[in-house]
């Protein structure tokens, strides 16, 4: 009854205000430059859409969150329901944050413990793009070796990017990508010898109970730390687990599960005693999920859900990654294109790579929704900004998150610092040139910030309903 109350008394509030919105934000989103000028505008054109590119339209059927504009009033919601009433209301980036190595690096990361560093400046530019969300991909709070405590380094970081991003007027997930028993370098497993040695991995996670009983206590002593944090929408309890991959060697999901379920390796139970821990502590912020196998759709029906009620599962899409991750070959030539005839899924077959392909490898996440009842998340997806047909391919993937109502994050959101690195092949905001390290409009830009023009939702807005 409590929630149907707030429903009735949003919809009064909202025929109160008047002036219901039939399409997205008022005004178009900046374009790069724009941002840095933010009284200029250039509405975003959407150019020519084939066959190929055409955005998937709406499902028919779903409830929404209507907004009313010019209102007086905050809009009281439930967090849930920016998950699970009538999405995306969330449309976003991702920050990559990690441990610096100064012995290894410098000060190339940065010059603090962690990094690179992000100012006000980085999220406001993101805000003003039209992204509303930030995913937060985060060193955990814990120390990676033993004794397992708290790191005061990574909490002071995460607490200064929650003010940021809350100045900014965005709402943000924590997601841990390292902690008790997993460093860094798991995500750069078998490049041992490129800037670093074997000495620097740690996956102990997958085989001591220690390691694993700390992670839960990281997340117990994080939510009764952010439960009430304004702008934390999400809790990612774990960024890509892959012991599939640093341990077991297996990227068949059947064999790894029929090799190793419940045992150290198996995410799922450990998956079950950490949301267990947090809705001690916590029983509103909701909690996100993704499974083994770096939370690849491909793995997603091997996902064991928890029984919590207020649990998104999420998948990374980064698949055709022969596609996503290309790079220019010795002669410069990019070989593989969006729509394209190649082997897509390393089984030595050519498949045509199009928009019935991509239709068909989301319904792995459809059925799992539907099966479970649960709503999901994309909060990790992207393409490096050269491919031929980005723009298109990013088009149509975004269609379809919308077409089912998932809020998604884009891998990645750039700081000032990084901007400067010369790694930069997920800065969409450098346009297709992979000579190019400066900011500049591109077609595949004017894709995402499209998309996020959508947005309507953001933390000034609403006030959250806690109890």
């Amino acid at each position: 009854m409590k929630r149907w109350s707030h429903l009735i008394l949003n919809l009064i509030l909202l025929l109160a205000a008047g002036y219901w919105l039939a399409a997205g934000r008022s005004g178009a989103p900046l374009s790069v430059a724009e941002a840095a000028a933010p009284s200029r505008s250039n509405p975003v054109t959407a150019g020519v859409r084939m066959a190929q590119t055409a955005t998937p339209a709406p499902l028919p059927g779903r409830a929404k969150i209507v907004i009313a504009n010019n209102l007086s009033v905050k809009l009281a919601i439930d967090k849930w329901d920016l998950w699970a009433t009538g999405g995306p209301h969330l449309r976003g980036a991702n920050v990559y944050q990690r441990r610096t190595y100064p012995e290894l690096e410098g000060t190339y990361n940065g010059p603090g413990p962690v990094g690179t560093p992000f100012t006000q400046e980085d999220f406001d530019r993101l805000a003003a793009l039209g992204a509303n969300y930030v995913n937060i991909s985060h060193p955990g709070l814990f120390t990676e070796q033993p004794p397992y405590v708290l790191d005061e380094a990574m909490q002071e970081n995460l607490d200064h990017l929650l003010w940021l991003i809350a100045q900014a007027d965005m709402f943000a997930v924590i997601s841990f990508r390292t902690g008790p028993g997993r460093s860094e370098f798991t995500f750069f497993y078998g490049d041992e010898g490129s800037w670093f040695d074997e000495s620097y991995y740690n996956d102990a996670v997958w085989e001591e109970e220690a390691a694993q009983d700390a992670w839960v206590e990281m997340w117990r002593y994080t939510a009764k730390r952010y439960w009430r944090h304004p702008i934390v929408v999400g809790y990612d309890l774990m960024v890509e687990p892959n012991a599939n991959h640093v341990r077991a060697g297996e990227w068949n999901p059947e064999k790894f599960y029929d090799a190793y379920g419940d045992t150290l390796y198996d995410w799922n139970p450990l998956a079950l005693r950490i949301s267990t821990a947090i809705r001690e502590e916590d029983g509103n912020v909701p909690i996100l999920i993704g499974g083994m196998g770096n939370s690849s759709v491909e793995w997603l029906p091997f996902v064991q859900p928890t029984g919590d009620r207020r649990t998104v599962y999420l998948a990374h899409q980064y698949t055709p990654h022969p596609y996503t991750h290309q790079d220019p070959d010795e002669s410069g030539e990019l070989r593989l294109t969006y729509p394209g005839e190649f082997d897509v899924d390393h089984d030595g077959q050519i498949k045509s790579f199009n928009r019935f392909w991509m239709a068909k490898l989301l319904r792995t996440v459809d059925q799992f929704a539907a099966q479970h009842d649960t709503p999901m998340a994309i909060n990790e997806f992207g393409v490096k900004r050269w491919q031929p047909g980005a723009a298109a391919f990013m088009r149509y993937q975004m269609g379809l998150f919308e077409q089912r109502g998932w809020n998604y994050a884009i891998w990645a959101w750039a700081s000032s610092w990084q901007e400067g690195l010369a790694y930069d092949a997920f800065n969409f905001t450098f346009g297709p040139d992979p000579d190019n390290h400066e900011r500049t409009d591109s077609e595949l830009l004017d894709v995402i910030t499209g998309y996020w023009s959508r947005n309507k939702l953001r933390p000034s807005f609403v006030q959250f309903i806690t109890d």
